[in-house]
């Protein structure tokens, strides 16, 4: 049996992703490879949710829920903005 699991992904990824380059105008001393590092950063401070179709969960999602995940998503964002950002610079490799 083929199974192809190209589909299964974290439900987190392309927000974070969206949302790290939504915000990147306001770090414009950030290098690509920052941001990519942001949204590392950013990734491993969420919960996991794998879906094969995003909208499998939003649809059962409450409101509450909703927007936990907006906090989740601000204070994750947040702090790797500044974690990346204070890092970079303690190592001198700030563009």
């Amino acid at each position: 049996m083929a199974v192809n699991f190209e589909q299964v992904h974290n439900y987190y990824e392309r927000l974070v992703f969206e949302e790290v380059l939504y915000r990147s105008a306001e770090h414009p001393g950030f290098t690509a490879e920052m941001l990519a590092d942001v949204a590392c950063v950013a990734l491993n401070r969420m919960p996991v949710r794998y879906v094969r179709h995003e909208v499998d969960l939003v649809f059962y999602l409450t409101e509450k829920e909703r927007q936990d995940i907006e906090q989740a998503m601000d204070s994750a964002l947040t702090y790797a903005f500044a974690y990346v950002g204070d890092w970079t610079l303690k190592r001198g490799t700030a563009a």
